[in-house]
């Protein structure tokens, strides 16, 4: 048998796994089944694939020893709080009500013998016999906390359940030693079963949910307009209040309280339009996010779909959302330093304005965060966020030109290395524990930049940190193209 570590042909990406192959083939030979014994698993394998339903896959785990070799079986699982609860026989198949379990079955980590039965605990996949790379990423972390909250029917071990084998005499110590791998193997095709229906009804309770959105947010959102827009005309009404005022009287005969009123008429009219324009400002930038994450080809194909156009990025982007979070940063301290020529120099690029939106969303929350102030180069205290861009050539491949967006802020520099693994889901800074945050915000925007053909990334500056995305200069005819959505 080849060894994948001495064989230099197998590429590196597959010794691992030939590696466990080359270990299973060993002990198989170990095992040294019959031929019956292996057309027994062959035989529970191919039905497991066979039949999709969880009860189907209980009836087999007790089927096919009944058939095969005439042995009775029970099926025991955990459920909770419930405890340990019988749910298929082979004397009644699968209970339509399952029922507690009783002595002398009992929840255990090692086989047992008692009362002319043979217990097998039922194993679900270990998260952690993956590699550790593997399991300390952000992937890898959510994917052994979910299988984490599925083995929590047994208070958080590694048993989904017990398997119970009866026969009359007795099993022999080759019989114990089989049904205890069989036993292993209704535990692997179990843990994918109930991850799978577990995905299945997430998959159910999205869909549904995005249509509640859709009736209960989206459409009723719409209405907020009509509600401003009779807002402004009542504010307007306030211009008609005070001339009947004026006209009522001689204009130089208006009484002192009438001037008054008029005043403070001018000023609560100025303070109410203020608002106004606050509040459908706001109403305007949520709007914007609510449509462009909560459309429903997002969730019918299972990612990110662009509605790209024609956008000035600064005009229509980024003085909005600066705009947006100019109080956070107000009270952060943080002053904005607008370049000199972007808009001038600014040329139009196809993008989806609300995913990119939220992009610069959550720079500028980040900044307000996280900026620190630091002492410039010429002597002065600086605590400042900036933004701009840069042609880039050859992005890509040659002859492609990109374009740099960039968003700079003062504090520390970061590693690179560090400052660029920001970008993946979870991951935060090292000294940033203290700060409420969840880790999402930077992995967003590389999954964005991504979907529009770019890339993000971190450099160190002086005087502080600047986080940057690039994205595709489109082609002459890129416009003819915007009749279909990007996936």
């Amino acid at each position: 048998m080849i060894d994948p570590a001495e064989n230099n042909t197998i590429p590196p990406d597959l010794r691992s796994v030939c590696q466990r192959i080359r270990e299973k083939a060993e002990s198989y030979e170990k095992y040294n089944f019959s031929q019956g014994r292996n057309d027994f698993l062959k035989a529970f394998f191919d039905l497991a694939q066979e039949y999709d339903s969880l009860d189907d896959f209980y009836r087999i785990c007790v089927s096919v020893p009944l058939a095969l070799v005439g042995v009775a079986s029970s099926l025991y699982l955990c459920r909770g709080d419930e405890g340990l609860q019988l749910i298929c026989s082979s004397e009644r198949g699968v209970l339509e009500h399952p029922e507690p379990a009783r002595f002398p079955i009992q929840q255990s980590d090692t086989p047992y013998e008692m009362a002319g039965a043979f217990m097998v605990p039922i194993f679900s996949k270990h998260p952690y016999e993956r590699s550790d790379k593997e399991a300390q990423s952000a992937k890898g972390r959510e994917q052994i906390r979910m299988w984490n909250n599925l083995h929590g029917l047994c208070g958080g071990s590694r048993i989904l359940g017990m398997y119970v084998v009866r026969q009359k005499g007795g099993l022999s110590e080759v019989d114990k030693f089989f049904f205890a791998k069989f036993a292993n193997r209704i535990g692997y095709n179990l843990d994918n079963r109930l991850i799978a229906r577990q995905n299945i009804e997430r998959l159910k309770f999205i869909n549904t949910l995005v249509i509640d959105i859709e009736h209960n947010i989206i459409v009723p959102n719409m209405y907020f307009r009509h509600l401003f827009n009779q807002l402004k005309k009542k504010i307007g009404l306030i211009d008609e209040l005070k001339n009947e005022i004026v006209t009522s009287h001689e204009p130089d005969s208006l009484p002192g309280t009438c001037v008054h009123c008029c005043g403070r008429l001018q000023s609560l009219q100025d303070e109410l339009f203020e608002y106004y324009q606050e509040i459908v400002k706001h109403h305007a930038n949520m709007s914007l996010f609510i449509e462009s994450l909560f459309r429903r080809e997002h969730f019918e194909r299972g990612h990110l779909v662009l509605h790209p156009r024609r956008c000035f990025v600064e005009k229509e982007v980024i003085i909005p959302q600066l705009e947006h979070y100019a109080s956070r940063l107000k009270v952060a301290n943080v002053s904005v330093e607008r370049p000199r020529n972007m808009y001038e120099e600014e040329f139009p690029i196809f993008v989806d304005i609300g995913l990119l939106a939220q992009v610069y969303a959550n720079l500028f929350s980040n900044a307000a965060k996280y900026t620190k102030e630091v002492i410039d180069h010429t002597g002065l205290p600086r605590k400042a966020v900036a933004y701009g861009r840069e042609v880039v050539e050859n992005f890509n491949r040659t002859g492609q030109k990109g374009i740099k967006f960039n968003v700079f802020t003062t504090g520390p520099n970061m590693d690179i290395e560090e400052g660029n693994r920001l970008f993946q889901e979870g991951m935060r800074g090292d000294d940033d524990s203290a700060i409420p945050g969840t880790g999402h915000g930077l992995s967003f925007i590389r999954l964005v930049v991504e979907m529009h053909g770019g890339q993000v990334g971190y450099e160190p500056t002086p005087e502080g940190n600047n986080f940057f995305f690039i994205l595709p200069i489109p082609p002459l005819d890129y416009p003819l193209m915007l009749n279909t959505t990007v996936d």
